[in-house]
């Protein structure tokens, strides 16, 4: 590693009261738990997903929709 990017690593470190090695242990868990489980969605979200799936909305109706909204 570059000696600049070390001198960071240890600064950064000391500042969290934590070794390097602990900063680094932490990083890669953190890589490792976003491939896990996504988090629960609320029931009401959760019951919601997927109901639109296959069903096109005309772009058309969502110009429209923008229009109402936004006028």
């Amino acid at each position: 590693m570059d000696a600049a990017l070390i001198r960071t690593a240890k600064r950064e470190a000391s500042q969290r009261g934590k070794s390097v090695s602990q900063i680094v242990g932490e990083f890669f868990d953190s890589l490792a738990s976003g491939r896990r489980k996504a988090p629960e969605l609320p029931p009401v979200t959760a019951s919601l997903v997927g109901i639109l799936k296959g069903r096109g909305v005309p772009k058309s109706d969502y110009r429209k929709h923008l229009r109402e909204k936004y006028s």
